[in-house]
């Protein structure tokens, strides 16, 4: 007698029955029409004009000096590759004390990039490190003259304009820096150190 085929025919059933109640659960994604689920949209980086703006605002010191350093990281890179290349040869000339390198090196820079601000803020601290005080006020000058809130450019100008006892360009230049970054580190003492001196004392 042949055994009964009835019950392996019982489980094949069961078993497509399974598999077609599984299929019809799943989330069916490939079906024509349907639109794919919106990618979130890359939050853009703030501006140059909007990190300055919250450079002004900011009250808690840590807070600016964050923005500062996004805006010096900002401000950094010329867009050229090879300016890059020999603003970064410049300073580790500075850091070996080969100053004269060092400003050679930023003269081809300011050659290659003109109108690169920051250029010309770090072509005035070789010559700063130089003892050249009047080149130095010149780079700053023109760094300023192509981005006018370079607060680093305005505080370092104070300094040299101090150095030879110009104390009321000076203090002009150490409060044209605060306006742009008001917790700067040493501008306020330095601006009090000035203040009476220049604009007398009240009695």
């Amino acid at each position: 007698m042949m055994p009964s085929r009835l019950p392996v025919a019982l489980v094949c059933l069961s078993i497509l029955a399974v598999q077609a109640s599984v299929v019809q659960a799943a989330p069916d994604t490939a079906r024509p029409g349907r639109a794919a689920p919106e990618a979130k949209p890359v939050p853009k980086p703030p501006s140059l004009d909007d990190l300055f703006a919250r450079l002004r605002a900011s009250e808690d010191p840590a807070e600016a000096k964050g923005v500062a350093q996004l805006i010096e990281r900002r401000m950094a890179g010329s867009g050229s590759p090879t300016a890059d290349l020999l603003t970064d040869r410049a300073r580790q000339a500075v850091t070996a004390h080969d100053f004269d390198l060092a400003a050679e090196l930023m003269d081809r820079v300011t050659v290659l990039e003109p109108n690169w601000s920051e250029g010309w803020n770090r072509r005035a601290t070789v010559f700063w490190l130089l003892s050249d005080k009047d080149d130095a006020l010149a780079n700053l000058q023109r760094a300023l003259v192509l981005e006018p809130r370079h607060f680093e450019a305005w505080a370092a100008m104070g300094r040299i304009y101090e150095s030879i006892d110009d104390k009321a360009r000076a203090l002009a230049a150490f409060r044209r820096a605060r306006a742009l970054y008001p917790q700067m580190e040493k501008i306020g003492e330095a601006i009090n150190r000035l203040t009476p001196e220049v604009d007398g004392r009240d009695l």
